[in-house]
């Protein structure tokens, strides 16, 4: 700090920036070129103010717009701040010259008969340095080992020091400097400032219990420089002139008196919480993306074993299919070469023994039955040799499947969808084999048949002498033309133009089979049919919609009532086969599959036909009236997500129906689906996991609360709350946005909001 008599050289002292004369340079350059010789860019920065204080105000110099800046104390420690000053941080000498030369131009000055240039304001230079001690061990540490754990981490201490460099204002006495008018108030505020000072110093240097740093904002600026916890030096400047003896001489008794003040130095340390945190979070990060990598690598082995697992199972299958194939063709084959040798003894008998019937029948007979004997025999060594086969495979396919298990078990601990994928796989390996095993048991009936017709055909070999031979000729025919039948069911036509070969009538002709298999496979057909648009006006034309709705009467078996239901779901998506549906009583009958099933994908194709009915307005209360609303309801216990997802989309369907109709002013009651108890549910899965069913029940909530006779009810069922989270938080724009509208155009909605204080 620089203290004197105006025109004493004080900012010629600290301020001198020393373009033409680098020897002429002043304390605040110097400083500044010193702490940049003592610093390292790694750990240390440095930042500078540059501030003045003019008429008791304080002014920015590098910021000349911020003129009035408020001095901060922290009650706890009693440091005075500046949180309102520019604070820029530098890199090098030059760029803190340029700050100086810019805070000098804004400096005030005056001309008076002391100095030409008076300066007419203190000017504080404020220097902060900041240095990280204690962090670079650790920084290494993070650099070469990221691994390593966070008890290792010493918390970085921050060492903090700060420059002050003051030009004071020089003291003057008014008869000498001539100041008048707006210099003269300025020298009066100048004076009394310094005044201020000094009464501190005495203070300070008499001991005294009070010392009046308040009088002025250079005192309180000043309460760390003298008595505080820095180092303070001060120059004192006067001049040589005798005419000025009495300013000289207080200067220097300001001078002794500053000198008696005793100062206790202290080094200002703090944790550097902000640079461990930063650690810290490069270290998680790590720890992270290392923990997603070991994840990935876990679940790519997992995935491997299951397709090495798939691949095995799946080559089994394929060498048991093909093995059985091949007997079931060679027994087809021995069993036609058995048939074709015995018309030709049976021909050759008659030839030789046209008129005497019944010798030659007898002898044929007794010649030709154990050769029929025999080849019976053959075809039941043959099919046992087959079954031996298929109890072999089957045993090491039990083996196979064991071993995989076993070493499937230690790899995939805690994998527990893919171990459900697993035993999926599994289940449809045991639906094949009991399809194979059903194989099996045809071929033995088709055996039992043979036998019984190679019988029948030596009976009429022995009777042939009283007949004319042809009723053996025509057993014969009629068992080959058996077995050609079964030797084409792989040649069959593809569905999309099976109607047109076969005809759409004789197919639902097949609906009423006694066969389960046939009307299994016409619904299937059917429903294949109904999913192409061209198709339905055919299929409801023919009388399919029918067929179909009778199915789901009539039969309790799951497989059809699965498929009829997703061909009515299929048949529901045009508008004129709904009210079909409807007239012929078709949503009781989905009612009644709804509550009997409980398999989730029969429970889906029904949830989907009710949904496709929920989107017609003209049906709205003849479809709640027939349990349509309660039947959708009660397929929730089932719980699958697919099944829910039809349900939400029935929902939606129904209250967009319903909001569409009280627009139009045809519905003025509650909502149906309110009276139905449907909002628990809509409230619950409001924020489902599954966005599909989540995006339809916002959407439904969003329709409900736009009819103004359903918001008590919506708010009793905390429904408000969740309308609030969508016009909130709600992905979809369109969605987001109607709830909004809604809240905001519903006046009891608005009351609750302004009652819970909520803003939309």
């Amino acid at each position: 700090m620089a203290y004197g008599q105006t025109g004493t050289g004080k900012t010629y002292t600290l301020g001198r920036l020393g373009d033409e004369d680098t020897s002429a340079r002043g304390i605040m350059v110097r400083s500044l070129e010193d702490i940049f010789s003592n610093i390292s860019h790694d750990t240390d920065t440095i930042s500078v103010s540059y501030l003045q204080l003019y008429m008791e105000t304080i002014q920015d110099l590098l910021n000349p717009s911020n003129d009035n800046i408020a001095i901060v104390e922290d009650q706890k420690t009693g440091d005075v701040s500046l949180p309102g000053a520019t604070v820029v941080e530098i890199r090098d000498q030059q760029s803190f010259v340029e700050l100086l030369r810019i805070g000098e131009s804004q400096r005030f000055a005056a001309n008076t008969k002391l100095n030409t240039e008076s300066s007419r304001s203190h000017a504080i230079l404020m220097v902060q340095v900041r240095r990280s001690v204690g962090g670079r061990e650790t920084d290494f540490a993070l650099e070469n080992n990221g691994s390593s754990s966070t008890n290792n981490f010493k918390s970085p201490m921050l060492r903090k020091g700060k420059l002050v460099v003051v030009d004071l204002a020089g003291s003057e006495r008014i008869h000498k400097s001539g100041s008048e008018g707006h210099m003269l108030e300025e020298a009066k505020s100048i004076n009394l400032s310094l005044s201020a000072l000094g009464k501190c110093i005495n203070a300070l240097a008499e001991n005294s219990s009070h010392v009046p740093v308040r009088d002025s904002k250079l005192t309180r600026l000043l309460k760390d420089s003298f008595g505080g916890t820095s180092r303070t030096s001060l120059v004192i400047t006067i001049g040589p002139s005798p005419r000025h003896r009495a300013e000289t001489a207080s200067t220097v008794l300001f001078g002794q008196r500053a000198m008696k003040v005793e100062n206790m130095l202290k080094i200002k340390e703090e944790f550097d919480y902000k640079s461990l945190s930063k650690r810290l979070e490069i270290q998680l990060e790590k720890l992270v993306a290392e923990n997603e990598r070991q994840q990935k690598a876990y679940e790519d082995e997992v995935e491997r074993i299951r397709l090495e697992a798939q691949t095995r199972i799946s080559e089994t299958e394929r060498e048991f299919a093909e093995a059985l194939k091949e007997e079931k063709m060679k027994c087809q084959m021995d069993y036609m070469e058995s048939i074709k040798k015995l018309e030709e003894k049976w021909m050759l008998n008659q030839q030789k023994h046209p008129k005497n019937g019944l010798v030659g029948g007898t002898h044929a007979a007794q010649d030709d039955v154990p050769t029929s004997s025999e080849e019976v025999s053959e075809l039941k060594r043959l099919l046992q040799n087959e079954m031996n086969q298929r109890k072999a495979a089957e045993a090491e396919m039990n083996k196979l499947k064991g071993r995989l298990l076993n070493s499937m078990n230690p790899e995939l601990a805690g994998g527990g969808p893919d171990i459900f994928n697993l035993e999926k796989v599994l289940e449809e390996e045991s639906q094949q084999k009991k399809k194979l095993e059903e194989e099996v048991m045809t071929l033995r009936s088709q055996l039992s048949r043979l036998t019984m017709e190679a019988t029948q055909a030596s009976s009429c070999i022995d009777r042939s002498r009283v007949g004319n031979g042809f009723t053996g000729l025509d057993t014969t025919s009629s068992l080959r033309h058996l077995q050609l039948g079964d030797g084409n069911d792989g040649e069959r036509p593809s569905i999309s133009n099976l109607h047109e070969k076969v005809g759409l009538h004789k197919i639902l002709s097949l609906l009423e089979s006694d066969d389960p298999n046939v009307r299994i496979h016409a619904v299937k057909v059917v429903a294949n049919l109904a999913a192409e648009e061209a198709n339905q006006e055919k299929i409801v034309e023919a009388g399919g919609l029918s067929s179909l709705l009778m199915l789901l009467r009539s039969y309790e078996d799951e497989t059809i009532r699965r498929i009829a239901a997703g061909a009515v779901a299929n048949l529901a998506m045009n508008e004129f086969n709904q009210e079909l549906i409807m007239a012929q009583g078709g949503i009781g009958l989905l009612a009644m599959t709804a509550s009997d099933a409980e398999d989730p994908q029969t429970l889906r194709m029904v949830a989907g036909a009710i949904a496709n009915l929920c989107g017609n307005d003209k049906l709205q209360t003849r479809l709640r009236s027939e349990g349509g609303i309660k039947a959708l309801l009660g397929m929730v216990r089932s719980r699958h997500p697919d099944v829910l997802s039809q349900v939400a989309r029935g929902i939606a369907n129904f209250a967009k129906c319903e909001s569409r109709a009280a627009t139009q002013g045809s519905k003025h009651g509650r909502s149906l689906l309110i009276e139905d108890g449907a909002l628990p549910w809509i409230v619950q899965n409001a924020n489902n996991e599954a966005s599909l069913i989540r995006r339809h029940v916002e959407l439904a909530l969003c329709h409900l609360a736009q009819h103004e006779i359903n918001a008590k009810d919506l708010i009793t069922g905390g429904a408000l709350w969740e309308l609030v989270r969508i016009s909130r938080d709600c992905s979809r724009d369109d969605i987001r946005a109607l709830a909004c509208r809604t809240l905001t155009s519903s006046p009891t909605f608005l009351a609750e909001l302004r009652r819970l204080r909520i803003e939309v």
